[in-house]
């Protein structure tokens, strides 16, 4: 009996394990043509492979971006905020107020999205109604995500690189330079910190066995854990980083429809895996062939770090200003509700007013909502541009960037 103590609860791991599966194929039977509707020919037999340069859309076509912007309670004011920071009538907006929200306040921001006229003339920005309970350092933000891009996908049309950021990110350019900058380069290249150095990750977090409370319960809860601990897998590589990432739409593709079954082998184990999006993304793009050469090791991101770390990096202020422009970073965080040094960076970076759009070629009398619609494909760079390519450039020019990738 003694030596059967943990069968228990090893088997509660492997319910939800086969709980957490079901909800992420829910998230995606809802849209029988799926296979049809994005490159059918490409990803229907297992038999098929990718090749990125057929999948991709020319250099020729101005990027577009899919973005999941995600919050949780109190959120909502912060989510209208960044959204109208990178809105681009080019670009595809999924939005998402996690369950503890309350249903107020997620009713609200579905109105101020349905009432906006220029969301409604182009009819690019959606709200996830039927809302996800997401657990911090729980699978369930891998779910939240991957339901996210499933959306995007079949209702958002033709899109190149998919991000997402949470509430408390904010850009650092305008969409009109980040556009730009991306125009150069090859759109199958994912932007995605990584290594396979676990450290003390190995025996922390790939070693335990964790439950996520989101998976089951209404109730917003801490993960917790259950014994035994297991070993280090050999069948594939682990690999962590950044939660935060741009994708390109060939690779999340893969990762809702694989068709060696990799990516549901790994979301399976990763189901028990604390700070499992720190990990999911990375160990699936690094043990598939296709995808090992398309890795950029950076998540695009400005963000402070105490040292020695802590769990979480240090709120931006405007003591930050200047290292995050220097970083020459695209986005940043976390910043908190109403922080001052937002405003400085509207101001400043994104040369935008209180309440409004950021100016671009597509927008550019800050004083009316009037589109000029020819000119939604055209792009208006600014300093930001050459920060970014800057930053973009001095890791393709790296002589040694083809032997960088997966290490």
């Amino acid at each position: 009996m003694e030596g059967n103590k943990w069968f228990i609860p090893l088997i509660f791991a492997l319910l939800t394990s086969s709980l957490f599966i079901i909800s992420i194929l829910n998230s995606t039977s809802n849209y029988p043509l799926f296979h049809q509707s994005v490159h059918a020919s490409s990803i229907l037999f297992v038999e098929s492979k990718l090749h990125t340069a057929t999948t991709t859309r020319p250099n020729s076509t101005i990027p577009r971006l899919a973005y999941l912007i995600s919050g949780s309670i109190g959120d909502g004011e912060r989510i209208k905020r960044t959204l109208k920071a990178l809105y681009h009538p080019l670009n595809q907006y999924v939005l998402h107020l996690d369950l503890e929200t309350s249903v107020k306040e997620r009713n609200e921001l579905v109105k101020y999205v349905k009432k906006e006229a220029l969301f409604v003339e182009i009819g690019n920005v959606r709200v996830i109604e039927r809302s996800n309970l997401i657990t911090y350092r729980g699978p369930t933000m891998v779910s939240n995500t991957l339901h996210a891009a499933a959306v995007l996908v079949k209702e958002g049309g033709e899109w190149d690189w998919f991000i997402n950021l949470s509430a408390s990110d904010y850009p650092l350019v305008t969409q009109d330079d980040l556009l730009h900058c991306l125009r150069n380069i090859p759109r199958y290249l994912n932007f995605i910190e990584h290594t396979s150095d676990l450290d003390w990750k190995e025996e922390y977090r790939a070693k335990p066995i964790i439950i996520d409370p989101g998976l089951y319960s209404l109730n917003k809860s801490d993960v917790f854990f259950v014994e035994p601990k297991r070993s280090v897998p050999t069948a594939f590589k682990l690999f962590t980083g950044s939660a935060w990432m741009m994708l390109s739409r060939p690779f999340v593709e893969y990762l809702l429809s694989g068709w060696d079954s990799l990516p549901r082998t790994l979301l399976m184990y990763y189901t028990n895996f604390l700070s499992s999006p720190e990990g999911y993304f990375q160990t699936v793009v690094c043990n598939v062939q296709e995808f090992i050469n398309t890795t950029v090791n950076h998540d695009l991101h400005f963000i402070a770090w105490d040292n020695p770390p802590k769990q979480h990096p240090h709120y931006l202020t405007t003591d930050d200003y200047r290292e995050m422009v220097e970083s020459n970073a695209p986005f940043a965080r976390k910043f908190g509700r109403n922080e001052p040094v937002l405003d400085k960076i509207d101001s400043e970076l994104l040369g935008r007013k209180p309440d409004g759009f950021v100016p671009g070629s597509w927008f550019g009398d800050t004083n009316t909502l009037t589109i000029n619609v020819t000119n939604i494909t055209s792009l208006l760079p600014g300093p930001g541009a050459e920060r970014l390519t800057s930053l973009i450039s001095g890791f393709l020019s790296d002589k040694d960037f083809d032997k960088k990738h997966c290490l």
